[in-house]
This record gives structure tokens, C-alpha cells and sequence, in this order.
């Protein structure tokens, strides 16, 4: 967080702002919250605690100043609820949006939970912050949102067809955010995620990510399940990296970096089969017994795109977003924080 921490510094002004981020208890949220915190930024934190954990922010204030954690105030609210989302607001300046559920398979699974979180949820938060009249609103967007366009890297300008009611509701996002621009002229910023990693990500759960589910398993002596070939890519990034892009974007005053949606990622494609060899690699020297353990392949599973690749050369230009960490570098900072809290 230190290297974030240098290279946002120059883009604050002088005194402190007043930020709302959504979803604080989360694994992005609660790293946004403490990168803010950090900043000796005042930070207001809106979660309902259906995904996210107490943990995660009792984790945040062991590392940041006592007079830092003075500066943060939690409300237990739902994005769902209008007026939970004006409550927040008061007196905020910039909006950092990640509440929303994710996974492809719980959406299938349950359509309508999903589309009331990140549809509803979404438009609540966009009618309430305009009305705030803050000074900036940047979100959570999606990779997901590509689908079915085979085209790599991905850019910004060209996506597909939806595969999942997930990527339905990120892309639905990104349409209102475009028209209350055109409407309203209330400019935000969409930030396309691409498969962030790190500390604090949740490895419990039907719908936990792989790195975090990976990390447990081997920490605790089960095998691991690779669905399809193990061939797959994706584009991972260390949450670090979208802490950086995240506070970039809240703070680009630039006209023409308003109003626009970004990929964020690395900028590299990682297989699966490559990523499952390095976090083995990674417990395997607390553990050395899962050093032998394999994979488990099962089938693919529905909604799953093949391969994913950010070009990230629009937020670079435009927001002048630099990711820090490679996949190696954020994977051996995730290890450490796995074996300490699992292992």
C-alpha cells in the first residue's frame, strides 16, 4: 500500500476530502478504506454485511493511526434503501462504489437478488449522489461486461453480448451512468475490473474466487478444483493496483477523463493451470506436503468466458493509472496474509 499510497499523493489537494465508499466491509472496499485512511482522508464506510465481514475493518484499524481511524465512520445501511443512500451521502465530496454481489454462478442462480443489489442498489446511489451534489462517483464496473466478443486485449469501445444475469446488471450500470451524463450532466467513472486479488478476499463460500479458494485448500490439506482444462485465462490484479485507479479517477479533474469507463487490470494473461503451479509453489514453503497435491478438473461451468486480457492503455493516458504489482508480486503478498489468517 506504501507504493499506492506514493503514487496518488500528488493527485490530493490540500486539505482533506470526505469520501463514501459502498460495499466497506468487502475485500475492495475495505482496501479502499484503508488506502483513504492512509491518506489522512475522512472516510465514511455504507455496508449492510450481507458479503462483507466486521473482520475485514477490525484488520484495517490495526494498520492504520489511531487519529487515521478517528477520521472513519461506518454505517450499516442498504444500497437497496434510498434513504440509507442519502444518509451516507451528507456532506461527502467523492463517491467510490463497490457494493454490489458478485459471481456469474450466483446469478444464475438467484437473478433477481442480483439485479435488486446491483441495478436497483446502483440507480439508488447515482439519484442519491446527484443530488448530494458530489464532486465525483466512481464505480465498480466489470470484465464481464466484454461477453462473448473474441477479441483481445479487450478495449474499452468494444464488447459483446452478456453471458451471465451478472454481466447484464454491470453492463446495465454502465448504461445509466452514461445517460445520467447525457441527462443530468452528472459525469462519473466506470472502472472495469479485472479479476482483483488480494488480502482479505473472501475463500469461504459457494461463489469465492479462485485465488483465495485455492489458498485455503492447499492451507488446510484438500484439493483444489480447476473447472474445464485448466487452459483458461484470465488477467489478474492485485487489488493494490485498483486502489490506485480507483482514488486516480475520483481525483482526475481532466474533462475528457469524465464520463468514460476504463479497464483495469495488469495488462498480462495468466492460465489457470499457471496460476494453481504458483500459489502451490507459495504454501508448498510453509507446507511442503502440498507441494505434491494436484488439481482436480471438473467441467466448465456456464457463464465462464475463455480467455480474458485488459488493454490498459486508456486509463493510463487518461487517468494515469500505473499498476505497481505483477500477479507474482500481488500473489506472494496474498500468500503471506493467507498463511497468517488460515494457515
Amino acid at each position: 500500500m506504501d507504493k499506492i499510497r506514493t503514487a496518488v499523493q500528488r493527485k490530493f489537494p490540500d486539505r482533506p476530502g470526505r469520501w463514501l465508499v459502498t460495499g466497506a466491509a468487502g475485500f475492495i472496499g475495505s482496501n479502499l478504506v484503508e488506502g483513504l485512511l492512509k491518506l489522512d482522508q475522512e472516510v465514511v464506510g455504507l455496508d449492510n454485511f450481507s458479503t462483507g465481514h466486521q473482520e475485514n475493518l477490525d484488520e484495517v484499524q490495526g494498520l492504520v493511526e489511531p487519529g487515521q481511524w478517528a477520521r472513519f465512520n461506518m454505517i450499516r445501511g442498504d444500497i437497496r434503501e434510498p434513504g440509507d443512500c442519502a444518509a451516507a451521502l451528507e456532506g461527502v465530496d467523492c463517491v467510490l462504489h463497490q457494493a454490489a454481489l458478485g459471481s456469474v454462478p450466483r446469478s444464475i442462480e438467484d437473478p433477481a437478488m442480483t439485479n435488486a443489489n446491483n441495478v436497483d442498489g446502483f440507480l439508488n446511489m447515482l439519484v442519491a449522489s446527484r443530488e448530494a451534489g458530489v464532486k465525483s462517483f466512481v464505480y465498480a464496473a466489470s470484465s464481464s461486461t466484454y461477453g462473448d466478443h473474441p477479441g483481445l486485449p479487450k478495449v474499452e469501445d468494444k464488447i459483446g453480448s452478456p453471458l451471465s444475469p451478472y454481466a447484464v446488471t454491470k453492463l446495465v450500470n454502465e448504461l445509466y451512468a452514461d445517460v445520467f451524463g447525457k441527462c443530468y450532466g452528472f459525469l462519473s467513472v466506470g472502472l472495469r475490473y479485472f479479476n482483483i486479488f488480494g488480502p482479505r478476499q473472501d475463500p469461504e463460500g459457494a461463489y469465492a474466487a479462485v485465488i483465495p479458494r485455492w489458498f485455503a485448500a492447499l492451507l488446510s490439506g484438500t484439493q483444489p478444483m480447476i473447472f474445464g482444462d485448466g487452459l483458461t485465462s484470465r488477467d489478474f490484479c492485485f487489488v493494490d493496483n485498483a486502489v490506485q485507479a480507483n482514488i486516480m479517477a475520483a481525483c482526475c479533474e481532466a474533462p475528457e477523463a469524465r464520463g468514460q469507463v476504463y479497464n483495469v487490470a495488469f495488462g498480462e494473461r495468466t492460465s489457470l493451470n499457471e496460476l494453481f503451479v504458483m500459489i502451490r509453489d507459495l504454501v508448498g514453503k510453509v507446507r511442503p506436503e502440498a507441494l505434491s497435491v494436484d488439481a482436480e478438473y471438473r467441467s466448465e461451468r456456464p457463464g465462464d468466458v475463455r480467455h480474458s486480457l485488459a488493454d490498459i492503455g486508456k486509463a493510463r493516458s487518461l487517468l494515469g493509472y500505473e499498476p505497481v504489482y505483477s500477479v507474482r508480486d500481488g500473489l506472494h503478498m496474498a500468500a503471506e496474509w493467507y498463511i497468517r489468517s488460515l494457515g
